[in-house]
């Protein structure tokens, strides 16, 4: 029997790291060639990591949760022949411990070429060739021992301390932690968010001595922010921080755009398909979009440069059970509004049944948001960074109207809109929002170029 170490692929488009977020196997178990071993994380989609043999689980290399680099040590398995690993068996581990053995490799000489870590090991290699230190003799005390050399090993690790990924670099530097005193437990020494976590726990004062509270409601509970709901709450820190959000809140009649609605429905919809109210508003975005390009655009606050799209990809908040994901519905200025029905509902499906893949959860230039009949009314959506506006679907209520000096019931919905006020001022936006009411209190318009 041989060992055979499967290391973590490398999934393309920059990616440096994921994150583990559910682990499919356990120390123990046999596992076949194709087999999915774990689901890992990379920004939005979760992406399955299959075995490419056959053979027995020894250790896992890391608890949910945990970051990886590309090129650690995912899974570590027993299989029949020599294996590509040398050596007995290693015991099943726990996150720390795993995270840590990469690091071990790196001194056999199986780091990753021009990878930051390669880097530091070299420079230890040159620092080792220095002579050890002699022990000097005092004229009347005996000589003390002469000083141990400093080993490879622990000459990278030394250099290693404050290695990690950019997103924990940021988290670091907001949470006041540095990163160059704390002993890292991810890959070749890495400080993972893990590491955070647990410095921010050793900063939290011990509880007061004395008996435990006798009333069972006093139980307190802690819960790790890991997986979707971790990446959910940097992207919102994110775009609250980088962000000046400026948001307008506007009334619309929709009185008409809902019936024609039901009467499309009722004369298409066995054959096309029920739309929604929400490709109508896909069609009014396109069409504001037309008067102001402006804010179909991303905006990269480092370089200080404005992309506008001519291409309208519109984001679809979508609510899962892990969390809030945003699939994209691709040029929807070429769709007509069964088409972008059909979409919409088609990447929801997947989105909520964990199945979207990177593609369909990336390139948005503007993003709608909905909560249906929760709506409330009025919202302050939080802009999907790094686009520059987001338009917030709140409730459809009918409420007494004036019109032509008569009170009448009329279906009114608000739309509140987020706008990032360093790219668009608060009069194109405003106009904006009032290009879509016109084409939605006219839906005829709405298909008219």
């Amino acid at each position: 029997m041989g060992m055979h170490v499967i290391k973590m692929p490398d999934l393309g488009e920059g990616i440096a790291e994921v994150e583990v977020v559910e682990w499919r196997v356990k120390p123990g178990d046999t596992v076949r060639e194709d087999q999915v071993l774990c689901d890992v994380m990379t920004d939005k989609a979760t992406v399955e990591i299959p075995s490419p043999v056959n053979g027995t689980v020894v250790a896992l290399g890391g608890d949910i949760g945990v970051s990886l680099a590309v090129g650690a040590e995912l899974i570590r398995l027993e299989v029949a022949g020599a294996g590509n690993q040398a050596g007995k068996p290693a015991a099943a581990v726990s996150a720390p411990a795993a995270a840590v053995a990469p690091a071990a490799a790196a001194t056999a000489g199986t780091t990753l070429p021009g990878s930051p870590v390669s880097t530091v090991c070299e420079r230890a290699d040159e620092l080792d060739e220095e002579p050890a230190p002699v022990a000097r003799t005092a004229p009347v005390r005996a000589a003390p021992p002469a000083a141990a050399p400093v080993s490879k090993a622990a000459t990278s690790a030394k250099h290693a301390k404050g290695l990690a990924a950019p997103a924990v670099r940021q988290r670091a530097l907001e949470l006041g932690i540095a990163l160059e005193f704390l002993d890292g437990s991810g890959p070749d020494g890495r400080v993972t968010h893990a590491d955070l976590d647990a410095q921010l726990l050793r900063r939290v004062k011990p509880a007061p001595s004395g008996p435990k509270p006798a009333d069972p409601n006093d139980a307190e509970h802690t819960i790790a922010v890991t997986g979707m709901r971790r990446k959910i709450a940097q992207k919102m820190q994110e775009s609250k921080r980088r962000i000046p959000h400026f948001t307008y809140v506007e009334e619309v009649d929709v009185t008409e755009l809902e019936a024609l609605r039901a009467q499309l429905n009722e004369r298409y919809g066995k054959e096309r398909g029920r739309i929604t109210l929400l490709p109508l508003l896909m069609r009014a975005i396109v069409l504001g979009l037309k008067q102001f390009p402006q804010v179909n655009s991303r905006f990269n606050d480092e370089s200080g440069i404005v992309t506008q799209y001519d291409a309208v990809h519109i984001g679809v908040a979508t609510q899962t059970a892990a969390g809030l994901m945003v699939p994209v519905v691709r040029n929807v200025h070429k769709h007509d509004l069964w088409s972008s029905a059909a979409e919409v509902a088609r990447l929801a499906e997947a989105a909520r049944g964990g199945k979207a893949v990177r593609d369909e959860l990336t390139g948005s230039t503007i993003t709608i948001t909905s909560l249906g009949a929760l709506g409330g009314i009025v919202t302050t959506p939080v802009i999907n960074h790094p686009e520059v506006a987001i338009i917030g679907v709140n409730k459809m209520v009918e409420r007494p109207m004036i019109r032509d000096g008569a009170v009448v019931a009329r279906k009114m919905m608000n739309l509140s809109s987020s706008f990032d006020h360093r790219v668009i001022d608060g009069m194109v936006a405003a106009q904006f929002v009032q290009a879509m009411r016109a084409s939605l209190e006219a839906p005829a318009t709405l298909f008219i170029d």
